[in-house]
């Protein structure tokens, strides 16, 4: 039930609703519940940025004298730094010359201005990434209403997408990492982890 109604999470606002406002009761999303929406999203999401920033995962070396070798996707993800990457505007699309092409991840990333780390939201992969952020995708309509979520409450959105173009070129193997990447960050509206990350932004969920 909960993955279900994740799903409707910053549905279009209604006449006179704002999108973080539950259709029913018509109670609106507190600037509270959302900064701890941060807060929560951040305690996971801290340490990972922390260890990018010196330059590998801590737990590699752990899960290999446990485990045996790690995958090459977990070897690849371990050299994953979001920060070292180049962030562009959300309509960067819409350049008349493309920055990035080619196959890449991207990520989509928040700073928000209380924490000390960035929000890492969304992680995906493409074979063309000139092409991928064209037209309808999902994560584009959520981050549109979080946005403007943010905004109805007070808060500056400061949301960018990022490339990273070293990965595999084969799609199975660039898509292992993308899930290795995803089952580490847990990025929250990434439909896999939807189900872990319960929001405030309808009335009813906690």
């Amino acid at each position: 039930m909960q993955s279900a109604r994740q799903g409707n999470l910053f549905a279009a606002a209604q006449p006179g609703l704002g999108p973080g406002a539950d259709p029913v009761g018509q109670l609106p999303l507190l600037r509270q519940q959302l900064l701890a929406w941060h807060n929560r999203l951040a305690l996971h999401q801290g340490p990972l940025f922390a260890q990018a920033d010196a330059g590998g995962s801590a737990d590699t070396t752990q899960q290999g004298l446990l485990f045996g070798q790690p995958s090459p996707a977990t070897l690849t993800a371990d050299r994953f730094a979001p920060l070292a990457l180049q962030p562009q505007p959300l309509s960067f699309w819409r350049w008349p010359q493309p920055q990035v092409s080619g196959a890449a991840l991207y990520v989509v990333l928040d700073r928000p201005a209380e924490l000390t780390h960035p929000l890492l939201l969304y992680i995906g992969e493409t074979a063309r990434a000139e092409q991928r952020w064209k037209g309808e995708h999902d994560c584009k309509q959520y981050l549109a209403a979080y946005g403007e979520t943010l905004r109805q409450l007070g808060l500056a959105p400061r949301l960018s997408i990022s490339f990273w173009s070293d990965v595999p070129s084969q799609t199975r193997a660039r898509r292992q990492l993308e899930q290795t990447l995803i089952r580490r960050w847990l990025p929250a509206f990434n439909k896999e982890t939807r189900g872990r990350w319960a929001t405030p932004f309808q009335a009813g969920e906690s």
